[in-house]
């Protein structure tokens, strides 16, 4: 079933939220690889 937007608001709402999530798990993506790198590194 699909999402309908009745106003711009919710439309602006949910992008909004669809943006601060995938910069969140993007952040914690290069967090992870950040320490990978490091990690190698010493070796």
């Amino acid at each position: 079933m699909q999402d309908s937007f009745h106003t711009l608001y919710d439309f602006l709402l949910h992008s909004e939220s669809t943006a601060y999530i995938t910069m969140g798990l993007v952040l914690i993506f290069l967090l992870c690889f950040w320490l990978f790198l490091i990690q190698r590194d010493e070796d």
